[in-house]
């Protein structure tokens, strides 16, 4: 039976594609007919037609920046809940951090997620620990990830503290062609410390995070990255690619605009809550525990700083940083809970509410950060709306109007500041490996 989406909104950035249109996928998943245009696919006797006049159909959404928490952390999260969270989401493909326990740093590691989620409704990238354990002392094996298809390393939830491992770690990346994803800490800095320090803080008699710990280590980083393109790329390695996990200050955007204009290859990311609230959110809240995340919740003059890099191309892509956690680690004091809030339910509404709807961004780049982007940073195929191409889709309801509850949540966790705010913007469903899947 094959399946006929028609009369909707056709868009997709990475084929300069925004118009009316209508796809018609096999039962083998693949695409047969792309109609644009007025006109309409004319169903065989089986057919099954959904109507999306007013909807939008685009590539599949992927989440660069996911915990499923398994292995060693089921209670917060498994890959099957996790997959389910994704799916409701509107996504299609995330890449799931290795920060696991154990830590996912070796081909073992890799292993097991590639044969425990074969059967997921979403595809789900492996992201390799930068170092052993991630403890910044010892680098993982680069060459055995890349035989097992990795293609990016990161040692997220902390950072190399060492420069000299941070350039070894950058040098032997560069010639295995892995993507570095840099959790910007300086650790010196941020120890003890709970949300960002300022006078929300101090009224709040909390230990303060300085907001300069993140962009010191960019600094750092990006020095070394143009270091070594200057004096030890010469044609004997590839040039190294690097990604800033979860930026939030306004000094680390500018870092990263300045590196752009400087040719060096440098991709960041923006998370939902940190375009959307600010410290002093924290302090009107009654669940302080769901607005403890890393890096903290900022001023709104580095929350305007984001949007302003998202409308000017700088910031690359919306990612989740989705971090399940159980109840007793986030109702809890601020001080003890847990860092980090699931997302990826809540990513599509508080895009389209907070960018889309405000007019700080179009529906079109939208999903160029939530899907075109996040694909090409991490060397994946782009979707296209072809015949003969397998089907990745995510089916979007611009219009709808919906409130964030705790039934909503396929996740296995519930720790999000969003509980009770409505939201404009839903996906309605995917269509991925040959499966579809309505919300």
């Amino acid at each position: 039976m094959s399946i006929i989406l028609q009369n909707a909104r056709l868009l997709n950035p990475s084929e300069n594609l925004d118009t009316t249109g209508s796809i018609k996928i096999g039962d083998d998943g693949v695409i047969e007919v792309v109609v644009t245009g007025q006109d309409t696919i004319s169903p065989l006797d089986g057919d099954q037609v959904i109507e999306l006049s007013g909807k939008v159909v685009a590539p599949g959404l992927f989440d660069l920046h996911c915990h499923f928490r398994e292995p060693g952390q089921e209670y917060k999260e498994t890959l099957e809940s996790g997959a389910s969270a994704a799916a409701a989401g509107g996504f299609t493909g995330v890449a799931l951090m290795p920060n696991t326990k154990p830590v996912i740093d070796s081909p073992l590691g890799v292993a097991y997620i590639r044969h425990h989620s074969a059967g997921l409704p979403v595809d789900l990238e492996v992201i390799g620990a930068m170092t052993a354990e991630s403890r910044g002392e010892t680098l993982a094996p680069y060459g055995k990830y890349c035989s097992y298809g990795v293609k990016a390393v990161s040692d997220d939830g902390t950072a190399i503290q060492n420069t000299q491992i941070m350039r070894l770690a950058i040098e032997y990346a560069a010639n295995f062609d892995l993507l570095l994803i840099q959790h910007a800490e300086d650790r010196h800095l941020t120890a003890g410390g709970v949300m960002n320090e300022g006078a929300v803080s101090a009224i709040l008699g909390l230990k303060g995070i300085p907001e300069v710990a993140e962009p010191i280590m960019i600094a750092r980083d990006l020095q070394l990255f143009a270091w070594l393109k200057k004096h030890k790329l010469n044609g004997a390695m590839p040039e190294p690619r690097y990604h800033v996990a979860h930026i939030s200050t306004a000094a680390s955007v500018d870092l990263v605009r300045k590196a752009k204009a400087a040719g060096l290859k440098v991709t960041c990311e923006v998370t939902p809550h940190h375009f959307t609230l600010t410290d002093e959110d924290l302090a009107g809240a009654i669940d302080k525990g769901n607005y403890i995340m890393k890096p903290p919740l900022v001023s709104r003059e580095n929350r305007e700083a984001l949007i302003e890099g998202l409308k000017d191309g700088t910031i690359d892509a919306i990612a989740t940083d989705h971090a399940p956690h159980a109840k007793h680690e986030k109702e809890c004091p601020p001080d003890q809970a847990s860092f980090g809030i699931i997302g990826l339910e809540t990513s599509l509404g508080l895009t389209i509410s907070e960018l889309v709807e405000k007019k700080a961004i179009s529906l079109n780049r939208a999903i160029e950060l939530l899907s075109t982007n996040p694909r090409n940073i991490l060397g994946l195929e782009p979707i296209t709306f072809r015949a003969g191409q397998k089907a990745n889709l995510c089916i979007i309801d611009p219009e709808c109007s919906w409130t964030v509850s705790d039934d909503s949540f396929r996740s296995k966790s519930r720790n999000t500041p969003f509980m009770g705010r409505t939201l404009k913007g839903k996906a309605l469903g995917i269509y991925h490996k040959g499966r579809l899947i309505m919300n």
